[in-house]
């Protein structure tokens, strides 16, 4: 019968070893269950090893015919995979069906009038565009003497006030702002359209705010305004706050 423990020696590993049913004996004693939890998880490991091989095959999926876009492709005359679309075709929310609401112009000629009415508010959301956009070259007085050009750059935007951009119809604006002029970029990527026709507004109230005269002002308004009185200065980030609130009478007297 094999000894229960024998000691073996190899290449100078000199470890205790356990031989015969004694030493089987012995392992179950010191790992009870470990037959039973192999044989609980043997399935579990069949499967994950049978997933691992599945997924390095590859599938009819994998391997249907295609054409890869704008690729060459035999099947049609002219060798091209994508076919054009169907004339007429228009994608959503891109019909532009009123041409000058789109384009500042009427015909070939840049168009004088607002597709919308002018209300406070939409000076108001023009002002506000106009002074990220616009103001950073043309300033916020639009005299061209903005941060950008007072910094170096090469070529000053001309002033609004000039005679050649006072008598400009608002479509020309609009124009420019859609199609770049110069070395002024387009915007039309960077301002909806919508937006750009109230930045164009702002720019004629601008205008008119450098050359109006006193028959120009409302009734009741002083001549010159009151300056406003700010609750906060502003930063170099932000803008002043404007104290809106009404004066009582002592202040008024």
């Amino acid at each position: 019968m094999p000894s229960l423990r024998t000691q073996e020696r190899v290449g100078g590993d000199s470890r205790p070893r356990l031989s015969g049913r004694g030493g089987q004996d012995r392992l179950r004693d010191r790992f009870p269950g470990g037959a039973r939890r192999l044989r609980r998880i043997l399935p579990t490991l069949s499967a994950m090893v049978a997933m691992a091989l599945l997924s390095s095959c590859r599938i009819d999926m994998h391997v249907q015919p295609k054409q890869n876009p704008l690729s060459r492709s035999d099947f049609y005359p002219d060798q091209r995979s994508a076919r054009p679309l169907v004339e007429g075709t228009v994608a959503r929310g891109q019909l532009q069906a009123d041409q000058y609401f789109y384009t500042g112009k009427i015909g070939n000629n840049p168009g004088d009038s607002m597709p919308f009415p002018v209300t406070k508010q939409v000076l108001e959301r023009g002002r506000e565009r106009y002074d990220i956009f616009c103001a950073p070259c043309h300033s916020r007085l639009g005299d061209g003497e903005g941060f950008v050009p007072s910094r170096g750059f090469s070529r000053r935007p001309p002033s609004y006030h000039i005679p050649r951009l006072e008598k400009a119809p608002l479509g020309y604006f609009f124009d420019v702002m859609t199609n770049g002029y110069g070395v002024m970029p387009d915007y039309a990527s960077q301002i909806p359209p919508d937006d750009r026709w109230k930045i164009v507004a702002y720019i004629r109230a601008l205008q008119l705010s450098q050359n109006a005269t006193v028959n120009d002002v409302p009734p009741g308004q002083k001549v010159p305004s009151e300056p406003p009185k700010f609750l906060a200065p502003g930063s170099g980030a932000t803008l002043p706050s404007v104290d809106t609130r009404p004066e009582n009478k002592e202040e008024q007297k």
